[in-house]
């Protein structure tokens, strides 16, 4: 069931590297690494709280992880209570 070259496995990460790839590092030059660490931290800031993703709903991904993150406190308050 599990095991290297099982597609569905990765398919959230290649999905982001695919979409990093081609929505911004084949599109620019960079001078130095250093300006590309800076481009891709601002990508990956855009991509993770303002970019709307249709599979999750049109919310970002930080919307949803937060949301999830804030019930199960809740919920883990309530046993403690």
């Amino acid at each position: 069931m599990d095991g290297k070259g099982r597609s569905i496995d990765n398919i959230c990460i290649e999905r982001f590297w695919r979409s990093i790839k081609y929505e911004e590092i084949y599109l620019n030059h960079y001078k130095s690494i250093s300006e590309l660490r800076y481009s891709i931290d601002n990508y990956m800031t855009k991509y993770n709280s303002r970019r709307l993703h249709s599979a999750i709903g049109n919310k970002t991904p930080n919307e949803v992880y937060f949301k999830a993150i804030n019930n199960i406190d809740s919920k883990l308050l309530q046993k403690v209570s």
